[in-house]
């Protein structure tokens, strides 16, 4: 069997973490694999190491053309989802699609097309997948959560990164800068409103993004809030944070705070899209509504005030993350390949 994903990004988001960390756990179990993508970006980059048959492509047409000669295409993006849609209306090839965000889908003729034609949408989570089966019924719709990541640590990058807060109490969150999805402006209006009553505290953003600007304007000159940029090293920073906030405005399903509970670290997020699923008020971490900042500021003092509730939370979150592998999710996406295949 010789998959095809696809995945036209020209950036490295939650998406294309869970897309290398499907294709590097399908390759340990010796499935023959190729990626259609964008050439010279950071997904095929990343893989390059794997030995994996890389298809170089600039757009859709280009995506499509790259699909030939395969069992199954796998779509990991919304755009790859018409390539694989086309390649099936000419050769009849079964395509997957993963669905990783709960925005509507639009309401057209090759949306509908494209969404009734695959074998499977999986989606990252229970509340996407409603979404997708309010879109249409007909739509072949599972649940396949994200993985956690595995992340690395190396302790001497994560001392250094504390080293330069010494004394605080770092409260971190890891994300693109996307305020619209994100919601980092509220992590800046609690950081304001901390920065006398509470100087102790230091907010990490960790990512970089279109908001960057924007966000920093509005930061100003907080001295409790730094902006790290991207990094390829999220393992350490998770490892030097003391709390781990989330306050999205949407999320499919947050793969990052799977991460954070491998870390045994406490969580405050929002009660958006698939984030209840993973996050247990009260058990391992806190859930808010969203835009409120009132809440955000709650429940960090809570947790700050309650090292007995930090730990055990932690505990109960690390216990929680060691079922999210990506070998668990590269062998549910291996049965659907196996029954997409045996379909046709």
């Amino acid at each position: 069997m010789r998959i095809a994903h696809i995945n036209l990004a020209k950036g490295y988001r939650g998406g294309e973490r869970q897309a290398e960390l499907l294709i590097r756990a399908l390759g340990g179990l010796g499935v023959e694999q190729v990626l259609i993508a964008r050439s010279n970006r950071p997904l095929a980059e990343r893989l390059a190491d794997t030995g994996i048959e890389i298809r170089g492509c600039a757009g859709l047409l280009s995506a499509f053309q790259a699909t030939r000669g395969v069992d199954v295409v796998h779509s990991h993006e919304g755009r790859g989802v018409y390539a694989a849609w086309l390649r099936n209306e000419l050769s009849g090839t079964p395509y997957i699609i993963t669905r990783r965000v709960n925005n509507p889908l639009g309401d057209s003729w090759l949306t509908r097309r494209a969404y009734t034609r695959a074998a499977f949408v999986a989606s990252v989570a229970a509340d996407v997948a409603r979404i997708v089966q309010a879109f249409d019924e007909r739509v072949n719709s599972c649940v396949i959560h994200s993985s956690s990541s595995g992340l690395p640590v190396d302790s001497a990058s994560a001392k250094s990164i504390r080293d330069r807060f010494p004394d605080k109490w770092i409260i971190g969150n890891v994300g693109a800068l996307d305020n619209a999805q994100k919601g980092q402006e509220y992590i800046i209006e609690v950081a304001r409103r901390m920065k006398d009553s509470h100087p102790g505290f230091q907010f990490l953003l960790v990512g970089g993004g279109d908001d960057e600007a924007m966000l920093r304007e509005l930061a100003g000159d907080l001295p409790n809030i730094s902006f790290e940029g991207w990094s390829d090293r999220v393992g350490d920073y998770l490892a030097a944070f003391d709390l781990f906030i989330l306050p999205s405005n949407k999320e499919g399903i947050g793969g990052i705070l799977l991460d954070a509970m491998d870390r045994a670290l406490p969580i405050v997020a929002s009660r958006v899209g698939g984030l209840p699923e993973i996050v247990g008020d009260g058990e391992n971490g806190i859930l808010i509504d969203p835009r409120s900042p009132d809440q955000l500021e709650h429940a960090i003092l809570r947790l700050y005030d309650d090292p007995d509730l930090r730990r055990a939370m932690g505990a109960r979150g690390r216990e929680f993350s060691r079922d999210f592998t990506a070998e668990a999710m590269a062998a549910k996406y291996l049965d659907l390949y196996k029954q997409a295949t045996a379909n046709e």
